[in-house]
């Protein structure tokens, strides 16, 4: 049996409004990152194969769990949310006032991009066949692979695995925590989900105020 070990990047800039302020780490990002690489190091198995996706934030999550070198793979990208938000605000004139604001408007966003009603830099079914893709990669018997990627990238192959709808994935993709850990295991009757958002290095008293979600 091989195993799929999928790693959300660490905090990113929350007061951002595109996707290039968006796109860097925090101070609490980075620390995050490091506690992971430190905990995986005491308690994780080596991984055959470690990939993150091409964004900076993700870059830098990897290279912050102890991966500098590792290799990069857009499909790994993020889904570009501020671009769809712009195009929901064109189309529909909702918008997105604020952080509390996102549970709303995430599984709605998701919803008028799966209809088609909005577009962004790609369709959902491209989105969609792309992170199919990578996990079909990934999804090698006998080894562990390791990808440090995005909320959206992780929700989409929970519910692929789980043959979720849209407004499901989106109730996924919302708790999801800043490098938390989740796990699909590769058997020969198909993939199973065994962990989902699990941040056990963020699992003390002292960093109980250190779990964020953006």
């Amino acid at each position: 049996m091989g195993e799929i070990t999928l790693v959300r990047h660490g905090q990113a800039n929350s007061a951002a409004t595109t996707e290039a302020e968006y796109d860097r780490l925090s101070d609490l990002g980075h620390s995050q990152a490091k506690w992971l690489g430190d905990w995986m190091r005491d308690h994780d198995r080596p991984y055959d194969v470690v990939l993150s996706g091409t964004l900076r934030r993700q870059r830098e999550t990897v290279a912050g769990m102890g991966f500098p070198d590792a290799a990069t793979d857009d499909r790994l990208n993020e889904i570009a949310y501020y671009d769809l938000t712009h195009e929901m605000k064109a189309v529909h004139g909702t918008d997105r006032a604020g952080p509390e604001d996102f549970v709303t408007h995430f599984p709605a966003t998701l919803t008028a991009w799966r209809a088609g009603e909005i577009g962004g830099a790609e369709y959902y079914d491209d989105f969609r066949a792309r992170v199919k893709d990578v996990m079909d990669m990934a999804a090698q018997p006998g080894r562990r692979v390791l990808c440090v990627s995005s909320g959206g990238i992780i929700a989409q192959a929970i519910s692929d695995v789980l043959g979720l709808d849209i407004p499901q994935m989106a109730r996924i993709a919302l708790p999801i925590l800043n490098t938390s850990v989740h796990r699909i295991q590769i058997t020969d009757h198909g993939p199973l989900v065994t962990c989902y958002n699990s941040a056990p290095h963020l699992d003390t008293a002292a960093r109980a105020d250190q779990r964020t979600f953006y």
